[in-house]
């Protein structure tokens, strides 16, 4: 009881500071690997509470890891910060809330990380509104040693534990001929045609996808002009379900949709294809202990 209310008097002296950082992050949003400014404000508040900070961890500028070690032995707790915003809306995932709330769990731990017996870490995780830095931070072995990674999630509701969808990205481009659109039509493959149908065939798909797969698409390129016939076209998909091996084989049939209206039309097919995220099973027992402690 009396190290819960070391680490709840610790918390609390610091919320106005934390408080600040929340609402200055969200009047500058910076997007995905560019949140230069919201890097350098969340690592040097962790200095002045005694973290030993790393900047540009695992080859990326703006992720940091910040320590406090405790007694020998013990696990390696880590509290992930998000701090990207997305492109036009800002931060309307409250991704500037995530972050000073792992700022606040971390230096409530570190004020009594001298009566326990491991580490306590925060971890600045850049790109989680595309991009995925985890992945990356992951595959390059910033997650090494860390026996727990929690993080914390705004919403209009309490949750102390949930699972997260699979996810895909898809790039595609579709080749055709240009012709001008009253004189010659006939003479030109109209790519923009094959993308359209592309879309087409994947509203019909989604009849015959499980309850839990996503998929939506933009088009990024749809031609110079109207009255030319379009040579090129492109969009950007992401494909999600519940598990990995149910997203990758959504993904391929979302890419058959595509090849299918590239055949339809004449168009040449493209595509190139990024993993996201695998999907994430919840530690059920952490999770519970969690809750006991809200």
């Amino acid at each position: 009881m009396e190290i819960r209310q070391t680490i709840l008097q610790g918390i609390d002296a610091a919320a106005d500071q934390l408080i600040g950082l929340a609402r200055r992050i969200h009047a500058t949003p910076e997007i995905a690997f560019q949140e230069l400014k919201a890097s350098q404000w969340l690592s040097d508040t962790l200095e002045s509470h005694r973290f030993a900070v790393q900047r540009g961890i695992a080859d990326l500028p703006t992720a940091f890891r910040a320590e406090v070690s405790g007694g020998p032995g013990g696990p390696s707790v880590a509290f992930l910060a998000e701090y990207d915003a997305l492109p036009e809306i800002g931060h309307a995932c409250g991704h500037n809330l995530i972050c000073t709330a792992a700022l606040g769990a971390g230096i409530g731990l570190a004020a009594v990380a001298s009566k326990l017996a491991g580490k306590v870490l925060v971890l600045g995780t850049p790109a989680e509104e595309g991009g995925g830095g985890k992945v990356l931070m992951l595959q390059r072995g910033a997650f090494a040693g860390i026996d727990a990674a929690l993080m914390f999630h705004p919403a209009d509701y309490t949750l102390t534990a949930r699972s997260s969808l699979a996810s895909y990205r898809l790039k595609v481009k579709f080749l055709g001929k240009a012709a001008h659109a009253a004189a010659a039509p006939y003479e030109g493959i109209n790519a923009l045609d094959g993308l359209v149908q592309m879309f087409v065939n994947i509203g019909l798909l989604r009849q015959q996808l499980r309850d839990d797969a996503r998929v939506h698409g933009i088009i990024t390129y749809g031609g110079a002009a109207p009255n030319i016939i379009p040579d090129r076209a492109e969009a950007a998909f992401s494909v999600r379900a519940a598990d990995s091996a149910y997203a990758a084989a959504a993904l391929e049939k979302v890419i058959n949709c595509g090849r299918a209206g590239a055949a339809a039309t004449g168009a040449t097919f493209e595509h190139e294809t990024q993993k996201g995220y695998d999907a994430m099973k919840p530690n059920r027992p952490l999770a519970d202990a969690f809750g006991r402690h809200l």
